[in-house]
């Protein structure tokens, strides 16, 4: 039976009354199961921990969501011995027949949406739209990284050459270590697992521990498919004792990133040690943090701008690698545009993501709520003026305002650190080319826009604009699989371009065969 053309999962219309009521089952069916505890699983193995840990709601942060086995370096050795020992049979399974794994995992995703949905709302404090887009993700990865084998599993062309039969094969790796964000706890974490078992890899997967239940539900949907025992093994715990081990064992062939630029770099430095017993050279896979600017130009439609600007500021509280944490605006537009930032930020409705009416949801967790609550005052001593939020929201629940914060330094530290949260630096340029060159003052190149009606200085940011993902009049938060190849430049990583069809050679090595032809 033909393979259809590839297309993008449309995302769910929660004004229809069929939806919200599916939606609403599926929030209380998963919150019925609060408590619950869950397995690490090595090579079908379940296996319970003397220590465990919890994963909470940060909407509500005493209620429990699950609880998960605190892994060990142990259990890590352990896994990986499973993982090599699979491998031998996993690499020799018909690359049809993987991607056939792949096609039913999405076919079930989509029977299981609402319940996904849930488990992100309840988990990570995704809005009702935010988590359905991620469901939405994650289908599309497994059906782009599907077609994507077949391709890569066809004959691949390659110059002819009188008297030889010539072929080119690409064949995995090895064992993969993956070790996914809770940002996007279900799509990130189903791409980056798929994509190295579609290509004949055998995984252990380390899921975040903000996350572990999403990740959790994407295991127990490749069980559900018969993906066979082995192939992928969850291990949740510490990432010293889990992810650590596993990042210098000198079995590992690859490591499949993406966090945050210090853990990032930490990943690649281990990575590159050469162990006892090691025969190859790790490959590592990383996608980091960002620090992404909006450009507005003079002359444009400022409310479109403003709220292009607010979607990818305060969109899921900020907490996307992608999202609009500076924006530059022309100095005969800039104080206009301030009141109108200020004016739809404090329109934001903010509370539990549970409810669908609340736009913003919670951040991750405690640690998380200081740390953006202690940039937004060192972005006011540094000299910022604040327009908007710039506080907590409510009493249970990691709730912070949605902020904005006027008359930033292009060099202050609000203006060039990650802060991963609803926090928005507006920096004043005196012109374009000025507003570009502040655009580029980061150690970072993840996403990046920019407002202008100049086709000139739209061809000059195309040029010049640093960064893996350029938007023009758009918002920079968003990326389509297929549609937006995703990853950035400098410290934002590797430049991966996961959903792009050059993703998949990252899990793959190419083989080339010449056979010489008798008369």
């Amino acid at each position: 039976m033909p393979i259809s053309k590839f297309r993008n999962e449309p995302l769910a219309d929660f004004s229809k009354a069929k939806n919200r009521k599916a939606q609403e089952a599926a929030i209380a069916k998963v919150r019925s199961q609060i408590g619950k505890e869950y397995p690490i699983v090595i090579g079908g193995e379940k296996i319970y921990t003397q220590e465990k840990f919890n994963s909470y709601n940060p909407s509500k942060s005493s209620e429990i969501v699950g609880v998960f086995q605190k892994g060990t370096a142990e259990l890590a050795n352990k896994a990986m011995d499973v993982a090599l020992a699979k491998f031998e049979d996993w690499k020799n399974v018909p690359y049809k027949k993987r991607a056939d794994y792949l096609f039913k995992a999405a076919k079930l995703m989509r029977k299981r949406r609402f319940e996904l949905n849930a488990t992100m709302i309840l988990e990570v404090g995704k809005t009702w739209p935010e988590a359905d887009a991620d469901t939405a993700e994650a289908i599309d990865f497994l059906e782009f990284y599907a077609r994507e084998m077949l391709r890569y599993g066809g004959p691949q062309p390659v110059v002819p050459n009188k008297g030889e039969k010539g072929k080119l094969l690409y064949i995995p790796l090895g064992v993969g270590v993956v070790v996914p964000p809770w940002n996007f706890a279900l799509a990130i974490l189903t791409g980056m697992t798929s994509a190295a078992i579609v290509t004949g890899n055998t995984v252990i997967l380390k899921p975040s521990s903000d996350s572990p239940l999403t990740g959790w539900k994407y295991y127990e949907i490749m069980e559900e498919v018969g993906l066979p025992a082995g192939v992928l093994n969850f291990v949740s715990g510490p990432g010293g004792a889990v992810g650590d081990t596993l990042v210098k064992h000198p079995k590992t062939r690859f490591i499949s990133f993406t966090g945050s630029k210090e853990v990032g770099i930490h990943v690649n430095e281990e990575a590159a040690k050469v162990r006892p017993g090691q025969i190859w050279l790790k490959r590592v896979v990383a996608e980091m943090g960002g620090k992404d600017s909006i450009v507005v130009d003079e002359g444009v439609d400022l409310d479109e701008a403003a709220a292009g600007v607010t979607v990818s500021a305060f969109g899921f509280q900020g907490q996307k690698c992608s999202a609009c944490s500076r924006v530059i605006v022309h100095e005969k537009i800039y104080d206009k545009f301030v009141d109108l930032l200020a004016k739809k930020a404090e329109a934001i409705t903010v509370g539990d993501s549970a409810i669908q009416s609340n736009y913003m949801g919670p951040v991750i967790n405690k640690k998380s709520e200081e740390n953006i609550l202690a940039y937004i005052e060192k972005g006011i001593a540094e000299g910022g003026r604040l327009v908007a939020g710039g506080k907590k929201a409510g009493d249970e629940g990691y709730f912070i305002r949605p902020t904005v914060i006027a008359d930033v330094d292009p060099k202050a530290t609000i203006a060039q650190e990650e802060i991963f949260g609803p926090v928005l630096a507006v920096i004043k340029a005196k012109d374009f080319d000025e507003a570009l060159q502040i655009a580029n003052n980061t150690e970072f190149g993840l996403t990046g826009a920019v407002y202008t009606k100049s086709k000139r200085r739209l061809e000059k940011a195309e040029r010049d604009f640093f960064v893996g993902n350029l938007y023009l009049n758009r918002k920079c938060t968003g990326a389509l699989v297929g549609v937006h190849p995703f990853g950035g430049f400098n410290m934002s990583g590797t430049d991966s371009k996961a959903g792009g069809r050059d993703y998949l050679l990252l899990f793959m090595q190419a083989k080339s065969i010449a056979e010489k032809v008798r008369k």
